[in-house]
């Protein structure tokens, strides 16, 4: 498996690891910063890798969706029809949310108000120390897996201190301070007190919390989750349309952006055969 990351010297670094029936393991690190830009190269990165560790103990690498690593991965099966190329479903999944925020306009506006609200508050101690008051201490930001999950996160936590906020923002304590009388503070007020913002909330959590779930689910180490994504990512479907009350013209769009992700990038062999093979869905 490879996890790339950037350091603070803007290297692009590619950790190795490796996973088995006894768990997971560091292998090791490669500096990566004139190799993963071209498929060429990261072709020949992992097929080093796969040498190194030997063809015979190899059955999948996986890495991230990117058109390189695509590409890289198909020259590798090429070259070792025995082994498979496999893109990583936590990515995929925070594709999938990184689309849900982009192509529909309802979560671009909600989850950018959310962010308005957050960073806001989150910016003065005073705010934070009224948040608390009217939360009994709750927070508004949850860190998430991926950075997409955290943004359908944080509505969630906003939508679970909902009432605490309307009372902070319609407090005494709030209408005498300072902070109620700038451009800022006027703006966050109006989205905390509009009805149709959590209404709207509410309908972008229906859509996002059934993925959120997958994502737990294969970027847990409770089960391998190869024999189970299928049926996951069908449920997942399927509560989305519930929580729609069935409404195709609500739930189709989600639909869309889940079904080309899903066909492009994790309809995979591996996938297949762990569903099929799976005697608990059988």
């Amino acid at each position: 498996m490879t996890d790339g990351w950037t350091d603070q010297k803007r290297r692009t670094i590619i950790n190795f690891l490796v996973n088995s029936p006894m768990g997971t393991f560091f292998l090791k690190s490669i500096d990566a910063s004139s190799i993963s830009k071209t498929a060429d190269k990261v072709f020949k990165m992992m097929d080093d890798i796969v040498e190194e560790v030997g063809e015979e103990n190899v059955v999948q690498i996986v890495t991230d969706n990117a058109a390189n690593y695509k590409l890289a991965g198909q020259m590798l099966m090429d070259k070792r029809n025995k082994l498979y190329w496999t893109p990583c479903a936590t990515h995929c999944i925070d594709l999938i949310l990184e689309d849900f925020e982009s192509k529909i306009p309802m979560h671009k506006e909600i989850i950018a108000s959310s962010k308005k609200i957050t960073t806001y508050i989150y910016a003065m101690t005073g705010l934070i120390t009224l948040l608390h008051h009217y939360t009994e201490g709750g927070e508004l930001i949850r860190p998430g897996i991926t950075r997409f999950a955290t943004s359908y996160l944080c509505l969630g936590c906003l939508n679970d201190k909902r009432g605490g906020l309307y009372r902070m923002f319609t407090s005494k304590q709030w209408k005498d301070s300072q902070f109620s009388k700038t451009k800022d503070g006027k703006f966050v007020e109006n989205i905390v007190t509009n009805k149709d913002f959590w209404k709207n909330l509410i309908i972008c959590l229906k859509g996002a919390f059934p993925l959120l779930k997958v994502l737990r689910m294969v970027d847990s180490d409770e089960k391998v989750a190869m024999g189970y994504i299928y049926e996951a990512m069908d449920q997942a479907k399927e509560e989305i349309q519930t929580s729609y009350n069935n409404n195709r013209k609500s739930y189709q769009p989600l639909w869309k952006i889940i079904d080309n992700r899903w066909d492009k990038q994790l309809h995979r062999p591996l996938h297949a055969a762990g569903y099929y093979l799976n005697p608990i869905l059988h």
